[in-house]
């Protein structure tokens, strides 16, 4: 049974910015950094930990801004994703399963639960080199999540969000 995680692979989340003062925000890539994918037969389970997620920086125009972030602006955002977007405390895992008719290229439909709902989801996967690279288009929204905002709402993370995982190839096959 190939098992999958943060040592070989990695799980990624991408956040987007919008609002009226969305020019002093950023848009976000952030790493899951504890995570497990269980591939057995033809099903396929990935367990991710709600409290893992590690802003890496600030993105513009597609290119990491580590310099736009400090340490302090990191731990922040980290806590209020935690805590208050996500409530790991409460909702601590965020379980994603699906049966795998096999080499997982293409599109993939399985059941995620995350933040205390569950709905089935559409992964597109590809295979890139020596890795498979799976994303979906993640909407808040449909798990209860309510998008952070501040400023009264003029500062805001729009609802959907991308989400990209790679595991090696030659192991997944």
């Amino acid at each position: 049974m190939p098992v999958f995680d943060q040592r070989e692979s990695q799980c990624r989340v991408f956040t987007f910015k919008e609002g009226l003062l969305s020019a002093i925000a950023h848009d976000l890539e952030i790493d899951v950094s504890r995570f497990r994918i269980e591939h057995e037969g033809g099903t396929l389970k990935a367990t991710f930990e709600a409290s893992s997620l590690r802003v890496l920086h600030a993105v513009v125009d597609g290119r990491p801004r580590p310099e736009l972030l400090s340490a302090r602006d990191r731990t922040k955002i980290e806590a209020n994703i935690v805590n208050d977007v996500l409530h790991a405390t409460k909702h601590p895992q965020i379980v994603f399963r699906a049966t795998l008719p096999g080499v997982p290229e293409g599109s993939l439909t399985g059941d995620l639960a995350l933040h205390g709902r569950t709905r089935n989801v559409r992964v597109t996967v590809r295979a890139e080199a020596s890795r498979y690279v799976g994303e979906l288009t993640l909407p808040q929204p449909d798990f209860g999540i309510t998008p952070y905002s501040a400023m009264l709402g003029t500062l805001r993370i729009k609802p959907d969000v991308r989400v990209r995982i790679e595991i090696p190839r030659a192991s997944a096959d």
